[in-house]
């Protein structure tokens, strides 16, 4: 069972950390890996880190009581020629989370999401947008912090939080 963790700043120098989070988020079904060089040349992944620390970047890593990075939640801005799949306008800053599979269900998702949403109201954000798979576990949490559905797809929801 992991032990206590911590959260931090995200750095630019998490850029790789963030790049295997993002691959952590898009193989959360267990049994269904893809590899992490298809996920992270796949321009509808690519988009969540090219170029991390861009000025609107914000984010937040957990370690671990060794300092290691255990996940990672952070949000960007995406433009509407070249939306995420969370995207719901040019002013919303869209987030990602991933978190390693050893720590997930010990509170680590919760902590990172709920310093992410304190971080974007404190720059002045109103709304913060995500998508997930409609099977995926991770929506029950995203309920639970606020977030609410504001698009279903065939296969994923656009969720909002509302900040003010």
């Amino acid at each position: 069972m992991p032990d206590a963790f911590s959260i931090r700043p995200a750095v630019q120098a998490d850029g790789s950390f963030l790049a295997d989070m993002v691959v952590e988020a898009a193989n959360w079904r267990s049994g269904a890996a893809r590899a992490r060089h298809e996920i992270l040349t796949a321009p509808e992944h690519r988009r969540y880190i090219s170029g991390w620390m861009r000025p609107a970047d914000a984010g937040v890593v957990a370690v671990d009581q060794e300092g290691q990075a255990i996940g990672a939640a952070w949000y960007r801005m995406l433009s509407q020629d070249d939306p995420g799949f969370g995207f719901v306008g040019t002013a919303v800053p869209e987030l990602i989370i991933g978190v390693q599979p050893i720590w997930r269900a010990h509170g680590v998702g919760r902590a990172l999401l709920r310093e992410l949403v304190a971080l974007a109201r404190a720059h002045g954000h109103s709304r913060l947008s995500l998508s997930v798979e409609k099977d995926n576990f991770a929506r029950a949490l995203y309920r639970s912090e606020g977030f609410v559905g504001s698009e279903q797809g065939v296969v994923r929801e656009t969720m909002v939080h509302r900040l003010a």
